[in-house]
């Protein structure tokens, strides 16, 4: 082990691997393709050396700072960077000041404000005119939505790109380039599989620091075999990411087979064997986000009516995960996996939903009926239209037998409720409307 790490000792190679690894041109960036791919907009204002003020709008970890510095660097602007975490309005100002004065000796400034999201308003103002006069090409970064957490005086003056969660190919990709680049551990003769460095990648969850880490810290714990080679097992990245499961695979076919598992489990009303499939997830490292949407989804195509208390809940436990995250929110996604099991189902609205949009798909695009038509002009009334509308309210019934389909499609129905739990009450009412409206209307 005093062989490995004296290949750490002087300071540059003492620095984090993220550190060691940050990338300094476009070529080198990883992600982000929707931006600055080849052709993508914000590659072209960097390369033709026209970009002014924006927002990065992303979550932690994929690489709002280093894409901040490429640019600075490709557009020869002075880099100055400060977090709203440790930055008063007087050091903004102090700032400001000194941009301008590089502005009349013809030297640009790249300002970079980290978690800009934390300035309050008076030190967010404080941006204002140095944008305004160019004295500063504003960089902010925030893991929060700018239309809520920035003024928005400043936000018109700023273009939002929004940075996405890095893609598990990418950060494999990435792994790989910090095993065989001198920055990072080329110069070790390590072993680790290939199914590991997915493993991390998926534990990473988009966040391309964690993965560096991750590594570095499997690294740093190998063990050197007689051979001399450092070898990174399975049991040791376990102990790194905390989890049982490296071997789930997100986006192959076990991933499906399992979600499938789940599914099918609460559709069978198998709360146990749900649980356990949802956990199987959970502990190879699945983002606890896509479980509650594919929980939301389950909520309306498979219970729907017979309970429609599973859709708020579901939304709740999306939203708790959200706000908690891993560890803490795996007992919301349990509370809500037993709820959809044990609640009455029915897929009548899934299926009046594929029988309407197959009509829709299929048939004439028909014009809506006159009768229910908006009539603002008097030359839309001479037209008939709004003639014969019955405001449902104005009558006893609350109902009236106007017709609002097309004319083609006449009688046509799309929802049939079953009799599972509240949706028999709604089959009930729906069976009494229809039969009052195939009633003789009155004299």
């Amino acid at each position: 082990m005093m062989e490995q790490l004296s290949l750490f000792d002087d300071r540059e190679k003492s620095a984090p691997l993220a550190s060691r690894l940050r990338p300094e041109s476009l070529d080198e960036y990883v992600g982000q393709k929707h931006l600055i791919g080849e052709g993508k907009i914000l590659r072209r204002l960097i390369e033709t050396d026209q970009v002014s003020s924006m927002i990065f709008w992303g979550p932690p970890g994929v690489g709002k700072t280093t894409l901040a510095r490429i640019i600075a660097r490709q557009t020869r602007a002075e880099f100055v960077e400060f977090s709203a975490v440790t930055s008063g309005i007087k050091e903004v100002k102090e700032v400001m000041n000194q941009a301008e004065q590089n502005r009349k000796m013809g030297i640009r400034t790249l300002l970079f404000t980290d978690e800009i999201h934390r300035f309050n308003k008076a030190q967010q103002d404080a941006f204002l005119p140095f944008v305004e006069k160019g004295s500063i090409v504003l960089v902010g970064a925030t893991t929060e939505n700018p239309s809520f957490e920035i003024n928005s005086a400043l936000l018109s003056r700023c273009k939002v790109f929004i940075l996405k969660a890095l893609e598990e190919e990418d950060l494999t990709a990435l792994l790989r380039h910090s095993l065989k680049s001198p920055r990072g551990f080329g110069n070790l003769d390590l072993l680790i599989e290939e199914t590991h460095l997915h493993a991390i990648a998926r534990f990473a969850n988009g966040d391309a620091r964690t993965a560096l880490n991750t590594l570095e810290m499997a690294v740093l714990n190998g063990r050197m075999n007689e051979e001399g080679v450092l070898v990174i097992d399975e049991e040791l990245l376990a102990q790194c990411m905390n989890r049982r499961s490296l071997l789930y695979d997100k986006n192959g076919e076990e991933h499906y087979n399992i979600i499938s598992a789940l599914h099918k489990s609460m559709r069978n009303s198998d709360a146990d064997a749900a649980l356990y499939w949802m956990h199987r997830m959970l502990y190879g490292g699945e983002n606890p986000l896509y479980i509650a949407r594919r929980l939301i989804r389950f909520a309306s195509e498979d219970v729907g009516m017979a309970d429609s208390q599973a859709l708020p809940l579901a939304v709740s436990v999306y939203q708790a995960c959200h706000f908690l995250g891993m560890p803490e929110c795996d007992v919301h996604l349990t509370h809500a996996v037993v709820y959809l099991s044990m609640a009455p189902k029915s897929n009548a609205l899934y299926r009046a939903c594929e029988a309407c949009k197959e009509d829709v798909r299929k048939l004439p695009a028909e014009p809506v009926p006159l009768q229910i038509c908006n009539a603002p002009t008097k030359l839309l009334k001479d037209l008939h239209y709004g003639e014969g509308y019955i405001y449902a309210h104005d009558t006893e019934e609350k109902l009236s037998r106007m017709e609002c389909l097309p004319d083609a499609l006449a009688g046509r129905r799309y929802y049939h409720p079953t009799a599972e739990g509240q949706e028999r009450k709604v089959g009930e009412r729906l069976q009494a409307i229809l039969e009052w409206k195939q009633g003789e209307p009155e004299a």
